[in-house]
Formats: C-alpha cells, sequence, structure tokens
C-alpha cells in the first residue's frame, strides 16, 4: 500500500486540489490519487463518503497502520511539512512570509477566483478581467510574485528559492493566468512559467489528459 492516499476532484477544475497534489509530489513519499468527478449528479453523495466536510480534496496517511484523514488544501499541506520541513522555508523570516503569502491565497482573491475559474486546458484571453475587484487582486498577485522572489529567490526559480508551500498554493493561479492571459510584470511572467513547468504540475496535467 502506498504511504498516502490523496482525494481530489476532476483535475481539470479543481483547483484546490491541485495545490497538496504539488506539494505531496514534492515529498517523494509514495501515494495514490483518487479521483472523484465534479459537477457530476453523484458528486456530492461520493465525496460525502470519504470527506468529513463534503469537499475535496482529502489526504489519508497509511503510515504505521493510523489511517489519519486531513482534509481543506492548507491543513493537509501543512500536515506533510510536519513529515517534510523543507516544505516551508529554513529562514524564519522568509517561513512568516511563505506562512501569510498562503493564507492570503487560502483566503482572499474570491472575485478572481470567481471570474477566472480553473480550466486546466482552456485559452479564454481576456475573459473575465473586467469583473469587480479582478484587477485589484491580479495586481496583489503580482506584487507578491515579485517581491517574494526579489526578496527570498536567490536560490532557485520559485518564490522562495526552492519549491514549497506557497508554490503550491499560487499553482493554480499560474493555470489561470495562461488560460486568461492577464497582463504582468515580467518578474511575475517568468515565475508563472516556472510553475508551469513544475514536475508536479507537469504530472498533474499529464494524468489530466487521460481523463478527457
Amino acid at each position: 500500500m502506498a504511504d498516502f492516499t490523496l482525494h481530489v476532484g476532476t483535475r481539470i477544475w479543481s483547483s484546490w486540489s491541485l495545490r497538496p497534489f504539488m506539494a505531496l509530489a514534492a515529498t517523494g513519499a509514495s501515494f495514490e490519487t483518487v479521483v472523484t468527478a465534479l459537477r457530476a449528479p453523484g458528486t456530492r453523495a461520493a465525496i460525502g463518503g470519504f470527506s468529513p466536510s463534503g469537499l475535496v480534496p482529502v489526504l489519508v496517511d497509511h503510515r504505521d497502520g493510523r489511517d489519519v484523514t486531513v482534509w481543506d488544501s492548507l491543513a493537509i499541506c501543512e500536515y506533510l511539512a510536519e513529515s517534510w520541513p523543507h516544505l516551508w522555508p529554513a529562514d524564519a523570516a522568509a517561513r512568516a512570509v511563505a506562512r501569510s503569502v498562503s493564507a492570503e491565497m487560502h483566503s482572499g482573491f474570491r472575485p478572481m477566483r470567481m471570474a477566472m475559474p480553473m480550466d486546466l486546458f482552456a485559452e479564454h484571453p481576456g475573459e473575465g478581467l473586467d469583473a469587480d475587484g479582478v484587477e485589484a487582486d491580479i495586481r496583489r498577485i503580482d506584487a507578491i510574485f515579485s517581491d517574494c522572489r526579489n526578496r527570498f529567490g536567490a536560490g532557485g526559480p520559485y518564490l522562495f528559492g526552492t519549491f514549497t508551500i506557497a508554490d503550491a498554493m499560487y499553482a493554480p493561479v499560474a493555470s489561470r493566468f495562461r488560460t486568461y492571459r492577464p497582463e504582468l510584470s515580467a518578474p511575475a511572467a517568468d515565475y508563472v512559467a516556472t510553475l508551469l513547468a513544475d514536475p508536479g504540475f507537469t504530472a498533474w496535467e499529464a494524468a489530466a489528459l487521460k481523463e478527457m
């Protein structure tokens, strides 16, 4: 049996599922991914069979026979970081910023998320960009990308140099920016390209293609 089971939703749409998938992929642990189809008549009942919240993603940790169940994207990532501390920056100041921007993504940017939903392989340049609040969300995300790269990114191409949970949290945003094509600063655009080339993201895309 694999160390973990990760329950996710349909990969082309489930932005919240993508985040822990990328974090889990970065650990090197063995895991099985179980997909529940979204936007289907039986979706709610199917997810309710394994998810306390009725939502995906859900992680089940099978190590040592414990079968610990964790739900919510950020909670899953934090749980993984207890065993793989490299999922957060080693430096305390960088780690504080990484947690802050991750929490900001987790709880914020609703106008952008609603107007520009993740649709992994779609191309809709310009759509949703004029909805209320979207431009402000994009500018704030661009500032986060540029600031983190400038202050903490010297050790590699990710927000804090090497891959962290913060990168996993913003991976669905990179997918959205590829789909809807907002104008970005050069540092932000370069970082989006980094996320789209990340091995965890490309593995997710390859699996999504098989679902279609």
